[in-house]
This record gives C-alpha cells, structure tokens and sequence, in this order.
C-alpha cells in the first residue's frame, strides 16, 4: 500500500444528483449474471465512459463460466476485484491473474482477443468493469495492459476515518495507479464509517457520477441508496461532490466515485468494437473476421 500525506480537497457548494438508476440485469461472456449500471443510452451523457458493469455472487453457477476469447477494439476496460480471482489472458502475450482488491487496466486500441476465467469452484466473486472510451487519434494504437494487485495501489485515509483507494486520477494530493491526459478519469473506492462525509472537488466540465455497493450515502440532502448509480448535475456553480454516509443504522457505506473529461465525439459501437464511425465498425469487423486481432 502507497501512504502518502495528503492535501484536503475542499469544496464550496456540492454538485446535486440529475438522476438515479437502478442498472439492469443481464447476463454477458458465457452466461456471467450481472447488472449493467451504465448503459449505452447513457453513454453521451457520461461521456468519456462507455459502460459500468458490476457483478457480485456467492453462487458458482452466476459466474463459474466467465468471459471466453472475445474481441475489443477502440477503448479501456477497467476491472476492479472487490472479491474473487479472475485469470486474463489475451492475442497480445499479456496473461495476470486479478485478485481480491486488485485492478486489471487494459487498453485494447488498435484490437486484441481476450478472455477473463475465473479461478474458483466456489465462494464470493464480486467486482466491476467500467468501459473508457480512446480519443479518435488513439483508437488504433498498440494495445497495452497492466496489472495492480491490492497492496500496489495508492490509498489514504482522511481524517474523518474515510478510506480512499486511488485507481485512477488525482485527489487530496495522492495520484491514482493510472493517469490519463485526455479523458483525465478519476476512479475511487470510498470507504466511508457511518456519519463521516468525503469532499472532492471536480472541473465543472467533468461528467460524474458515483456508485453505492455498500450501505447509503446522501449527495446535497438527496439519498442514495445501495446498487443504485446517481448522475451528478454539472452546475456552474458547484465545484465538486460532497459524500455523506447516513446515520448508525445504515453502517459503512462503499461507494465508486468516478468522473472524467468528455471526448465530445461521436460514438459508434457495435458490442465489443467501439469507433467514431460506422465505417470504422465495418473494419474492425472485417479485421476480426480475417483473424487480424489476434
């Protein structure tokens, strides 16, 4: 674990929740159960992120199959293991295994097959994967990948009691395990005891929204209850989010509080294959059929 002294990020006047959603249920990969918390109809408004997916189950029959050899071409998956362990493999050499409290960050770019099994017959499997979109100018680059095991990524705790992992971006002075120039994600984990708040600020420009996996947590007086995902307002005159966890009864909230800057392009996505254009769809489609992403 990285401990670092780290700067208070205060804010003024809290962004307010646009909306809520609940995700929807469904199943991905080989028969993977999960809810899809960020869908595609929502991909402009949360723009640069593409999807959030977040699954969690103590029954091997939910997650035993995994995610077989499947494609990706023009975007960033970021996997996040809360619980479990989670072999990837894939057409570049790379191959990891992502365990509990570790993050898997992959760039496909210009195109790569892959496959994520999990590597246990039983127990809990729980975790996320969240979509980030390319920059036209970087779609087709070479793909990359990198592995974070739990004791590798930054953390800190305020002195409210709050616990914070940094996967991506910049807060309180404490620099995430990825940085990103043009789309500027931020990705935290929260762990907050009951009755103590986080500040963050956040460019006014930045969409952002956070995630409750634990507990409940209250934005500008407004709740959030558990496995719900609220959309947080862009007002001019807010210049970041207070999160508050509620009352003793509800305990420790967790919370994902992720944001980032949009790419203002157009998206075009054909399942694993996320473009500019729908020409660029066709190719990629082309290019996997003739086994060029392999």
């Amino acid at each position: 674990m990285t401990e670092t002294t780290f700067q208070t990020d205060s804010v003024r006047q809290s962004r307010t929740i646009e909306r809520l959603v609940a995700g929807q249920a469904t199943t991905d990969g080989a028969g993977v159960n999960l809810i899809r918390v960020l869908t595609q109809p929502l991909q402009q408004r949360l723009d640069p992120f593409l999807m959030l997916d977040a699954f969690g189950s103590d029954d091997p029959d939910d997650y035993i199959a995994g995610f077989p050899n499947h494609p990706h071409r023009g975007f960033e998956t970021v996997t996040y293991m809360i619980a479990g362990r989670m072999l990837h493999r894939d057409s570049a050499g790379h191959e990891g295994l992502i365990e509990t409290g570790g993050v898997q960050w992959m760039t496909a770019g210009s195109g790569l097959v892959h496959s994520e099994i999990p590597q246990q017959a039983q127990g809990r499997m729980e975790g996320f994967q969240l979509w980030l979109n390319l920059p036209a100018r970087e779609k087709m680059i070479p793909p990359w990948y990198r592995n974070f095991t739990a004791s590798e990524l930054p953390r800190f705790q305020t002195e409210a009691g709050v616990a914070v992992t940094v996967i991506a971006g910049l807060t309180h002075g404490v620099t995430g395990a990825v940085t990103r120039e043009t789309t500027a994600p931020l990705f935290l984990d929260l762990h907050l005891p009951a009755g103590t708040r986080f500040e963050q600020a956040l460019p006014i420009e930045q969409n952002a929204f956070i995630y409750v996996y634990r507990g409940e947590v209250a934005v500008a007086g407004q709740s959030v209850p558990t496995q719900r995902m609220a959309i947080l307002a862009n007002a001019a005159d807010a210049d970041g989010v207070v999160v508050e966890a509620m009352s003793e009864l509800a305990g420790e909230a967790r919370v994902l509080l992720i944001a980032g800057h949009p790419l203002r392009e157009p998206i075009a996505q054909h399942g694993p294959f996320v473009m500019n254009t729908m020409q660029e769809i066709q190719q990629a489609v082309r290019d996997y059929s003739a086994g060029r992403l392999a």
